[in-house]
């Protein structure tokens, strides 16, 4: 399926409803590109918040190879590609990697559910 651990991906999701639950927390509409690295637009709320920062570690700790893998995760669980369409979404996520990965998945309203959704797309459901 995929080279990224799903215990890892829910430990992500886990880091990403902690994050956007944050009522401080608000998202740049229409970013024009996904990998922009001035996606994320605080008000209120430190850049350096304990949990922005685990979060980022967590990605950041991650190859690049699954940090792609998670990107096409989260456009599978939102949509922008079926899960017939795994290959492609990768072969996208890849060509538009940066080193801003983490600062882009913050950025995204719903991240969590995108996630879990694209888990349950690839047959890893929620035990």
């Amino acid at each position: 399926m995929f080279d990224l651990n799903p215990e890892t991906v829910r430990f992500i999701i886990s880091k990403a409803h902690e994050f956007q639950t944050d009522s401080d927390v608000s998202f740049v509409e229409d970013t024009p590109s996904p990998f922009d690295s001035e996606v994320l637009e605080f008000r209120g709320v430190n850049n350096d918040s304990t949990t922005s920062q685990e979060f980022g570690s967590i990605i950041n700790d991650l190859e690049p190879d699954q940090q792609q893998t998670l990107v096409a995760l989260m456009w599978v669980g939102r949509g922008d590609f079926s899960i017939d369409e795994w290959e492609e979404a990768l072969l996208q996520a890849r060509s538009s990697w940066t080193l801003h990965t983490a600062e882009y998945l913050l950025a995204t309203p719903q991240l969590a559910d995108y996630l879990e959704e694209g888990l349950g797309l690839h047959g890893y459901e929620e035990d």
